[in-house]
């Protein structure tokens, strides 16, 4: 799970010890410390400015601290007393340039005047068209620390996309036309490059991989599954291709990527079943079908996350229960097991799609509060549909029934009821992909990631 790194500047005109007619500080030193103190608790590392900013050149100064730190994400703005807009907005214009994250933080409070400070910033960038979020909520109330750690989040996915590759292997799956990218405008949009691979250098590694290298993995994957596969040739093929796509997008420096899987691979060599699994339980952010759109969707969700992701098709929606089964073709994240229904090892057992056969995953996703999410594109407008959800068990009694009921019950299940209005969700949903991920926060993150971005959100 990701840690952002904020930059963290106090502002306002009355500083340096400056007391009011009252005989108070018009900073308030506990009020500053206790925000600090609740950002580092939720999980933000804090680069603070030594000093209180309210000259042009004070903040010329501290904001080109910031702009040059690669590794600061955004940068928070907290009011600690009034201040001349002017002095400090040429500063944040000129960060801006950067991409970086802009947040105002106003913590509320008569003593002080910090909504004056705060609002004369918040009105002042907004006359002159630089982006922010602004903020006005105390440090004690959870949604508040909630508004701002999920905006610090979101600023560091976008910085972590900037200069990122996404590897792509063979071609467009299964003629999707709903995952297809425009490498152009990945570049403008989000910094991404887009690099292509035919499968030939992945199926040579794959047969390279030695003996000894597949008996290693044996004890991991007795400890996902436990135990090992049956050892055959086909089973084989499937290890075999998962240590070679690790080898491949480590020494290609893929930040993520995407495989055809079939027509292709899984006609010619194995399935990418269990390959794409153990993939997505490293942590690697991937998709199938070189569906573009999913494989970003699950590089974020799995940033965000303490949790791995799954992705699979929205395979059955009962509009009055607000229910939903996604089931996978066979992948899925070990980790993702319930008691209910613990990971194990199956065949991909569709001839249509992969002569080749190959292991896949089955098992049924354990309890867990998280979101439903996607990015597409209608009309090339990107746009990421985001709604809350909970992943629960069926009775025990009725598992067996509910597996059968797809025809193919040894492919991984999550059973999911959505938070939504259902016509909405399918009205907007752009594909038949579903990315789950498990995590509370991790809803207004994606938002804010969205604003960010340009990505145009549809929250449910």
């Amino acid at each position: 799970m990701i840690q952002p790194r904020v930059g963290f500047i106090v502002y306002g005109v009355h500083k340096d010890g400056l007391k009011d007619p009252m005989g108070q500080p018009f900073i308030d030193p506990a009020i500053v410390a206790n925000a600090k103190k609740a950002l580092t608790a939720g999980g933000v590392q804090l680069v603070e400015y030594p000093i209180v900013i309210a000259s042009k050149e004070e903040a010329r100064v501290a904001m080109k601290t910031m702009k040059d730190d690669d590794a600061v994400d955004a940068v928070i703005l907290f009011s600690g007393t009034w201040v001349w807009a002017a002095h400090l907005v040429g500063a944040l214009r000129d960060y801006s340039a950067t991409g970086k994250g802009l947040l105002l933080w106003t913590h509320p409070g008569s003593q002080g005047w910090r909504p004056v400070g705060g609002l004369v910033m918040h009105g002042g960038l907004l006359e002159i068209g630089v982006p922010h979020k602004f903020v006005y909520g105390e440090a004690a109330e959870p949604e508040t620390m909630e508004k701002i750690t999920a905006f610090a989040r979101a600023a560091h996915l976008k910085s972590l996309l900037n200069m990122s590759t996404l590897g792509a292997f063979g071609g467009r799956g299964m003629g999707q036309t709903c995952g297809a990218a425009d490498p152009s405008q990945w570049m403008r949009m989000f910094g991404v490059d887009i690099d292509y691979r035919d499968t030939t250098e992945l199926v040579r590694t794959a047969e390279n991989v030695t003996p000894q290298e597949i008996a290693a993995l044996q004890p991991r994957l007795k400890a996902l599954f436990g135990a090992a596969p049956e050892g055959n040739a086909v089973n084989e093929r499937s290890i075999r291709l998962y240590l070679a796509l690790k080898k491949m997008v480590d020494k290609e420096k893929f930040d993520f990527y995407t495989i055809q899987s079939f027509p292709g691979l899984g006609d010619n060599y194995s399935a990418t079943c269990f390959a794409q699994s153990m993939m997505l339980e490293d942590g690697y952010g991937t998709s199938t079908l070189g569906d573009f759109n999913t494989a970003l969707t699950v590089l974020l969700l799995t940033k965000l996350s303490s949790e791995r992701v799954y992705y699979g098709d929205l395979q059955h929606i009962d509009k009055k229960k607000k229910e939903i089964k996604i089931i996978g073709d066979g992948a899925c994240p070990p980790s993702l097991q319930s008691n209910l229904g613990p990971a194990g090892f199956a065949e991909h057992g569709i001839p249509t799609e992969g002569d080749a056969g190959g292991l896949s995953v089955k098992l049924i996703c354990k309890v867990g509060e998280g979101v439903l999410a996607r990015l597409g594109r209608v009309n090339g407008e990107f746009r990421m549909v985001i709604t809350r959800a909970s992943i629960f068990e069926p009775p025990r009694e009725q598992v067996q029934k509910r597996l059968e009921e797809c025809g193919i019950p040894f492919w991984p299940h999550g059973f999911v009821a959505v938070h939504c209005d259902m016509e909405a969700l399918l009205q907007n949903w752009t594909n038949e992909y579903a990315c789950l991920g498990y995590g509370t926060h991790l809803y207004s993150a994606l938002a804010d990631f969205c604003e960010l971005t340009g990505i145009k959100p549809i929250l449910l």
